[in-house]
């Protein structure tokens, strides 16, 4: 793949990755294994509230190919096929789901060392179809989305973003929700690992008048432990601590309170990842 702008999801990941990641709010443990063919084997169980499941998944990569296969406790099973250089410098990917079949989409995605093109469609009788494309550089780069609703002829969403890269720091603006939302994001990376970070994010809805700040940062309190906090203007105050127990084998806590309600029963999260 060549070095250029990225995708147009790629437009803020940065910020909204530090924001978002790791802060849970349930409790999961997950057993992966390797063989040495190729094959990796994920089991995975998830209690929210008073509720359980659990999923078991594999993956085959076998040269410019990958399968990934998924099957739940409720009977759901997904597929991701992917393959990269059909077309040179092309990624395409097939996602299918049974038995929820017509929720299964095709995509294509094209690179180019100044602009980077995606086009989505559905599996079913009335496919939808979403396109995006970003031009630009990996230091800078514009771009824009638009889904299309082919039974009513309509556009469902149109979102554009604008974003600037440095080696230690990431600004971008989004204009989304069909013009009614916009975001401005900025990290700013505090080591040369990029694993203490500080970010700060300012969200506006017009047709509410809703601003939601929200600053936030990571810490590298050694090279086996991460600490992450972020709090909003509406007072809701959230922290992450992981730590890295044996090689590739992660333990994360989470937890979140509401800073001007401190009655209110905090949410604690606990993730177990344990891999070869």
């Amino acid at each position: 793949m060549s070095k250029g702008p990225g995708l147009f999801t790629d437009i803020g990941k940065k910020a909204k990755d530090l924001l978002t990641r790791d802060y849970l709010s349930d409790h999961k443990f997950s057993v992966s294994t390797c063989s040495e063919s190729g094959v990796a084997l994920t089991t995975s169980t998830v209690k929210k509230g008073g509720y359980s499941s659990g999923d078991v998944a594999v993956q085959y990569i076998y040269k410019n190919t990958s399968a990934d296969l998924k099957v739940d406790t409720e009977s759901n099973i997904s597929a991701i096929l992917t393959a990269t250089d059909i077309i040179p410098s092309s990624k395409t990917i097939a996602n299918l789901k049974f038995p929820n079949y017509e929720s299964g989409k095709l995509e294509f995605q094209y690179f180019h060392p100044h602009a980077s093109l995606t086009a989505a469609v559905g599996l079913n009788q009335a496919p939808p179809l979403d396109f995006s494309v970003t031009l630009g550089t990996p230091t800078f780069a514009l771009g824009a989305e638009a889904g299309y609703e082919t039974t009513s002829g309509k556009l469902t969403k149109y979102t554009a973003g604008i974003t600037v890269t440095k080696p230690d720091s990431s600004a971008s603006v989004i204009l989304g929700d069909k013009g009614d939302t916009i975001k401005a994001s900025y990290i700013h990376y505090l080591d040369q690992l990029k694993k203490s970070a500080a970010v700060g994010e300012i969200t506006r809805k017009f047709s509410t008048n809703e601003n939601t700040f929200t600053v936030g940062g990571s810490c590298a309190v050694d090279d086996l432990t991460l600490v992450k906090v972020k709090l909003n203007n509406h007072g809701t105050l959230a922290a992450v601590l992981q730590h890295e127990v044996i090689r590739k084998s992660l333990v994360t806590i989470s937890s979140e309170f509401d800073t001007k309600a401190l009655d209110k029963t905090p949410r604690f999260g606990v993730s177990l990842a344990l891999k070869p």
